[in-house]
Parts: structure tokens; sequence; C-alpha cells
């Protein structure tokens, strides 16, 4: 009895740890600031609102500095067991894969519904996207470097993690060098902050907001409309209720053509282990109201972390 109690616990342990090993893939950018300063940065009128985004082909292309940091942040994650998605790899293959290249933004362009960033990470479904700034600072013979990182979800674009601070002058001015020197000190902290925000997903579920609306064509038919004895906003909300972790969400919005559910927890992975993201959850949705209810609609979730169907 003793020994089968012995191996129970020790078998759950083990399970624990597996949950609590799982480590987010990662992908490290320039942060807008750095982006702005050196001219990677293009801007745009969109619906008579001026908007900007950074130019990250251009950047990675243009600037060494960039590639240098980039490279040596990815080995410091690599060398803690974090799978990373690289951000010139990522251009490269993103741009193969499109007939034109939606990372650099025309001025003229009055389309654009997402960031180059989000239109990337839907590609390479990065967990956590790493910012990174940084300004060497030179007194006499010595270099420094002052550095500024954080984590974003990349689902709900908040801030997980961060960490600033300046290295110790030495008499180097070799980039990586300064920057490991520098970052090395406050790692653990900001691992330690990351991989706690990844544990809360793994264990309560990812969290994302579903919006839903209702084409005008002409039918008649809104969220009000009755399928089975029941109003089809009240299908939705229980199936959201039924498909979300613990059935965490909040009904912020419900109206007779508009629903918006906020903190909407859902599961890391399909049933397939594959990872999900805000659309794939959704696709679901759509699956099961056309099949019980005859009910058409269409995906047009325009990030990982945001879904709408009509």
């Amino acid at each position: 009895m003793r020994f089968a109690l012995l191996l129970l616990f020790v078998c759950t342990m083990s399970i624990d740890g597996i949950a609590q090993g799982k480590k987010p893939t990662i992908m490290v950018v320039p942060m807008d600031i750095w982006c702005q300063e050196r001219g990677f940065w293009d801007v745009y009128e969109n619906q008579g609102t001026i908007e900007g985004f950074p130019n990250y082909q251009q950047a990675i292309q243009s600037s060494r500095e960039l590639t240098l940091v980039i490279s040596k942040i990815n080995s410091l994650f690599k060398d803690r067991g974090y799978g990373l998605k690289d951000l010139s790899n990522s251009i490269k293959a993103y741009t193969r894969r499109t007939a034109r290249n939606t990372l650099t933004i025309s001025k003229n362009s009055n389309s654009l519904s997402m960031s180059p960033l989000d239109e990337l990470n839907r590609q390479v479904k990065a967990d956590i996207i790493v910012e990174i700034d940084w300004s060497i600072n030179i007194v006499g013979p010595k270099h420094s470097i002052t550095y500024n990182i954080r984590a974003l979800d990349s689902y709900t674009n908040n801030q997980v993690a961060g960490a600033q601070g300046t290295g110790k002058p030495q008499f180097t001015s070799e980039l990586p060098v300064l920057l490991e020197e520098a970052v090395v000190a406050n790692m653990d902290d900001f691992l330690y902050q990351l991989q706690s925000h990844f544990d809360d997903c793994i264990e309560n579920g990812r969290e994302v907001v579903v919006e839903v609306g209702v084409f005008d064509d002409g039918s008649g038919r809104n969220l009000e409309t009755e399928y089975a004895g029941m109003e089809l906003r009240e299908i939705i909300e229980n199936w959201i209720a039924e498909n979300t972790v613990n059935h965490q969400f909040l009904t912020s919005e419900n109206t007779e053509n508009i629903m918006l559910f906020e903190g909407v927890r859902i599961p890391l992975l399909k049933t397939n282990g594959q990872p999900q993201d805000a659309g794939g959850f959704i696709n679901e949705l759509r699956r099961f109201l056309k099949t019980k209810y005859s009910i058409e609609s269409k995906n047009n979730s325009p990030s990982l972390g945001y879904s709408k169907i009509v």
C-alpha cells in the first residue's frame, strides 16, 4: 500500500514537473523607439488617421548592430532551453509565402488592418515577443551599455516581464560582450516573471478576445433570432462557457447585433497537440453553428489573440 501511494505521488510530481517545465517560444524584435530613432519607421494614413509602424525588414537588412544584439539575446534564451523564432529567418520565410512584402508599409496605403508584427506573428506564432532597446555609453577608453528589455504576451500585447539596467564600464567596445554582461545580471528575475506568466497560461488557459457580429443581408436575422427555442446569443454564450478553461470569460457587450467576450481563456493546445490561437478557437464555434443549426459564418480574426466571426 505504501509503495502504491509512493508511486502515485512520484507520478503526480512528474506530471506537474512536465507541465511547469514547458517553456514558451520567443521572438526577439527591436522596440518601436529604437526603430523610430534610426529611421526604420514607416508612416501612412489610415482612413484619416496618421499611423506608424516599425519596418523590421529594413532594420534587419541595414543594421548589423541589430543582428548582433538579436543573436546574443537569442543565445541567452537558447542556453536556458527556450524555443526561438528568429526575426530575420521569419521575415524571409514570410516573404516567400506572400506575393508582396506586407512588412514594408507604403505611405499611400490606407487598407492596413494590422501591424507588421501582427502580420509576422500570425505566421510564426511565437508565444512571447521580447522587445529590446539599447544605447552605448562611452567614458574615456571604457564602454558600457544601457538596455531596456520587456516581454509581451503575443496574444494580448500585455507586458509580462521587464528588466532595465546599465552594465559595468569595460575597455572592450564589442556590443555582444557588453550586452551579455549587462543583461545576465537581471536575466534570472526576468525569466522568472516570463515563466510565471506562461505557467499560468498552461494552467488557466491563454487569454483572448472573441467578437461576434451579424451580416446585414436583409433577412432580419440577428443574435436574438431563436433556434430550437433559444436565442442565438444564448447558444453562443453557452458554447463559450463550455469550451473555455474553467469557464473563464466576461461578456462585455451583448446586443442584437454584436457580442464581445473578453478575458476568454482558451486551451493552450488543440486536441491534436498543435498551438491554438483565437482564430482556431472560433473556427470550432463556426463548425458547431453550421453543423447543429445550419448557420453560416465567416472568420475575420485580425490577430492571434483577437477572433471575430460574422
